[in-house]
């Protein structure tokens, strides 16, 4: 069963930001990672589901002509409209996934603190719209919390072994901090051919 929707209500109304996105190292550190392990140096179209307060969406905003960033609490899509203001370029949506997933092609989808929550049929599911939903050469980064906690059904060492085995990914990344689990994937071509490294984008190899 997927931890249910109360939690993230309670979670909200107990405090705007309950995880302290904005103040914790441990959070700068890690959306510093996530935003610096990006194989591109820009992307066309992105999408953040989940983006609670928006601090790591105002961080994406600079490396991307248009993202979608979701949440299915209504304080945390105002809290992240308000992180993003002055980003034109990003749409802050209250959306629930993987029910309303985005009809649209992105080339790079972050799944960050997200995966955890849901039960193995509906991380099937939003896995499959994932790869569905990303262009060919098209980046995935996920990052999860490696402790356990009541409400999370997976770590992120337990999410590993299912996203590098996900078909029609090929891993370019994986990092194992003490505290999380970073990926970075990319969907492969159906020609088979390998996304090229940045090295290679710029004609260094």
């Amino acid at each position: 069963m997927s931890t249910p929707a109360s939690y993230f209500d309670r979670m909200y109304a107990g405090a705007p930001d309950p995880w302290s996105l904005a103040e914790r190292w441990y959070e700068q550190r890690k959306y510093a990672l996530t935003v610096a392990s990006l194989p591109r140096r820009r992307y066309s179209s992105a999408f953040e589901p989940g983006c609670s307060v928006g601090t790591l969406t105002a961080q994406l905003a600079g490396r991307c002509d248009r993202l979608l960033a979701t949440d299915r609490v209504p304080s945390a899509v105002r809290a992240a409209a308000d992180a993003t203001r002055g980003h034109p370029h990003v749409d802050v949506r209250e959306l629930t996934i993987p029910d309303e997933w985005p009809q649209a092609a992105f080339d790079l989808i972050v799944l960050s603190e997200l995966l955890y929550y849901f039960d193995d049929r509906t991380l099937r599911d939003i896995l499959a719209r994932t790869v569905a939903g990303l262009e060919p050469g098209g980046t995935l980064v996920t990052v999860h919390w490696n402790h356990p906690v009541a409400e999370h059904r997976l770590t992120g060492t337990d999410l590993a072994p299912l996203l590098t085995s996900v078909p029609g990914l090929e891993t370019l990344l994986d990092v194992r901090d003490p505290d999380f689990t970073l990926h970075v994937l990319t969907r492969q071509h159906p020609d088979g051919r390998a996304a090229p490294s940045p090295a290679a984008e710029e004609g260094l190899v």
